[in-house]
């Protein structure tokens, strides 16, 4: 096997092959490389990357879901081709292989594999094909549907534009998160068919822009109407950053974006159970036992979906993942759409929330889809996985996690089935903290366009503690430890005001009322599958047509959330955890700042506090001294070793840093 690779390496060649199912075709290996330092008792590790081609019956029903598929281009044997980049990372010597297989789901292109202390395999592919390649990002190439006489496809879409630079005369037609990916080019440079609308905020109409002042063209280097760019949007006069303009245009050439989730499934299946051979060399053959999905924020997304749509099973019947974690993920990835934008954050428009957001069964009456659930395709090919669900309070305030456990009446919680382990982390921000003990003044400054300081409660200690309690679940059914989350039965959830929460007043500090994002319910059209977020959206924009009824956990008198797996920080906390914080500026100045959570610091002294007039304890009137404070952290630190929620070399570390700290530095 050595010999193949370091072949296919020196000759630069690609290697051939078909297999029964006609999954990966080839692969093309670009590097073979040893990866710096030794992991563990792991050792030594080494980096393959490269690009692997693969092949899709539209006919099998497992590949049928797959949006357009039927409209995409065929080879000579009926089949619609792929390909995609991998990195694979493992150990030099495989003898110290765990037997594990990571898949680690990248993040609008963002994924590099790694070597792992605990020996596990590590693997990351493209599935994004609206992402423009560059070193270091993992894509996908997929073919463009026409309709069904050659001729090219066309629709509508949208894109919007917020907080442009002031005067600026023309802007690139992208969208997504950070609006980062090109969007399909006009079907005519003719503004004729499209309509422009500009917002003072996201409840205004808006105003209609005359098709006469804007131009698909470039205004950089000329004056309006500038250079014929179907990429670029120019506006007589230029754009204004007080408003938020929304374009829809009839664009052409949809990419097939969905065959994202059977090239993660076949590469997957391939590298789980292919075997080693000339034709399809595979360096990890026969050393791996169980795999398991890990995808953080739209990855976590894409592993939910990955699972609604029945992916998990391979074209030959066999599981793909014994488990998945997604992280900090409450939707779908909007990928198995015409005119897909996966790379998408829960903004305006922008679809995801549609379809079963909960891993039981439970009866979406309210929307109208009857009863279903994440898992009704894999329990129907008993090919489900193990999953263990993690987010925290940013997920509630600014990713609609709400109707995920309590459904889109908000009446009663949803259970959870069996194979499904729920871990909530309390009042900490989208993806958890930097942890650490700083102590900050009361009166702190915002951080980036919020308002509030940045909120360092953490969630990776315990995700490495879950995550080694996944993989004995999985390898040897070790029962994981307990679920922990708010629910409406201990009366965790309460509606996101102020009164509701218990919250306090804090002098000189917001308040959470308003800051909570509105679930809205839209009409998409017929063409919209809303049950599996798959299909056509005829509706574009789509019309808001109701507002889900949602939930947060309920927080103490210090403004902390009192349900769910709680940190040492948040156990001895030095200011109120918030999942929310304030815009400080822009267009959405006063109201939630993304899916960032913020921090009020506690005042350091009694005497303090009382002149702000700051109804929560001092750090002087909590802890005392500094060792009565450390003493608490190694406390709260023991107790969550003992409950496998903290491993114990990060909790001897998390005390030594509380050690180190300045919290009632001399006392």
């Amino acid at each position: 096997m050595n010999k193949l690779w370091a072949s296919a390496l020196a000759s630069a060649c690609l290697i051939a092959g078909t297999t029964a199912q006609a999954k990966v075709t080839r692969i093309e290996v670009a590097a073979r490389a040893p990866i710096a330092g030794t992991f563990g008792a792991a050792g030594a590790y080494e980096l393959v990357s490269g690009r692997f081609f693969g092949e899709l019956d539209p006919r099998d029903p497992k590949n049928a879901i797959i949006n357009d598929i039927q409209l995409a281009p065929k080879n000579a044997r009926g089949k619609v081709e792929y390909s995609a980049t991998f990195e694979l990372a493992k150990p030099v010597d495989m003898a110290k292989a765990s037997g594990f297989l990571f898949y680690n789901v990248p993040n609008r292109g963002n994924g590099r594999a790694a070597g792992d202390a605990d020996g596990h395999i590590r693997l990351v592919s493209g599935w994004q094909g609206d992402i423009v390649p560059a070193a270091g990002r993992q894509t996908a190439t997929v073919p463009v549907a026409h309709n069904r006489d050659g001729s090219p496809l066309t629709g509508k879409v949208l894109v919007r534009f917020v907080d442009t630079a002031k005067g600026a005369p023309s802007l690139p037609l992208l969208a997504g998160y950070g609006a980062q990916v090109p969007q399909p080019h006009p079907a005519q440079m003719s503004t004729a068919t499209a309509r422009l609308v500009r917002k003072t905020s996201d409840r205004d109409a808006g105003t209609l822009i005359p098709t006469s002042d804007y131009a698909f063209a470039d205004c950089s280097k000329s004056p309006f109407p500038g250079t014929p760019d179907p990429a670029r949007l120019c506006l007589k006069g230029g754009f204004d950053p007080a408003y938020a303009y929304e374009l829809t245009y009839v664009a052409k050439d949809p990419p097939v974006l969905g065959i994202g989730f059977a090239a993660t499934r076949d590469l997957t299946d391939f590298i789980r159970y292919g075997a080693d051979k000339p034709a399809t060399p595979n360096p990890v053959a026969g050393k791996i036992k169980w795999s398991i999905g890990v995808g953080v924020s739209q990855a976590g997304n894409y592993l939910r979906s990955f699972t609604n749509l029945g992916f998990n099973q391979g074209e030959d019947g066999r599981i793909i993942f014994d488990g998945i974690n997604p992280q900090i993920a409450g939707r779908h990835v909007p990928l198995n759409l015409r005119w897909a934008v996966p790379g998408g954050a829960s903004q305006l428009y922008e679809p995801g929330s549609e379809g079963p957001l909960w891993w039981a069964r439970y009866n979406d009456a309210a929307r109208g889809q009857g009863t279903h659930s994440l898992l009704d395709r894999c329990t129907a090919t008993r090919t489900c996985p193990k999953v263990f669900e993690t987010f925290g309070s940013s997920e509630f305030w600014g990713l609609r996690m709400s109707p995920n456990l309590v459904g889109t009446d908000a009446k009663a919680d949803i259970p959870l089935p069996a194979n499904v382990r729920r871990y909530y982390f309390p009042g900490v921000t989208h993806g958890g903290g930097n942890g650490g003990f700083s102590v900050l003044p009361r009166n702190a400054a915002g951080t980036g366009s919020c308002a509030l300081p940045a909120n360092s409660n953490p969630t990776s200690e315990y995700l490495r503690a879950l995550t080694r309690a996944l993989t004995a679940w999985v390898a040897k059914g070790v029962a994981p430890p307990p679920s922990v989350y708010p629910t409406l039965a201990h009366g965790d959830l309460v509606l996101p005001t102020a009164q509701h929460l218990g919250f306090p007043v804090i002098p000189g500090a917001p308040s959470p009322d308003g800051k909570f994002l509105a679930f809205y319910r839209y009409d998409y059209g017929r063409t919209y599958r809303q049950a599996d977020v798959s299909g056509v959206m005829s509706n574009i924009p789509p019309p808001i047509t109701g507002i889900v009824p949602s939930l947060a956990p309920r927080v103490d008198a210090d403004g902390n959330e009192t349900s769910g797996l709680k940190s040492v920080q948040a156990r001895v906390p030095l200011g109120t955890y918030l999942g929310w914080n304030v815009q400080a500026r822009g267009y959405y100045a006063g109201e939630q700042c993304g899916f960032t959570g913020g921090f009020i610091p506690f005042a350091a002294t009694s005497a303090e506090r009382l002149a702000a007039g700051d109804p929560r304890p001092s750090l002087e009137e909590r802890y005392g001294t500094h060792a009565n404070f450390v003493s608490l952290v190694r406390k709260a630190a023991d107790e969550l070793v003992a409950g496998r929620y903290l491993l114990k070399e990060d909790a001897d570390r998390i005390v030594r840093e509380a050690e180190a700290s300045t919290v009632l530095a001399g006392r």
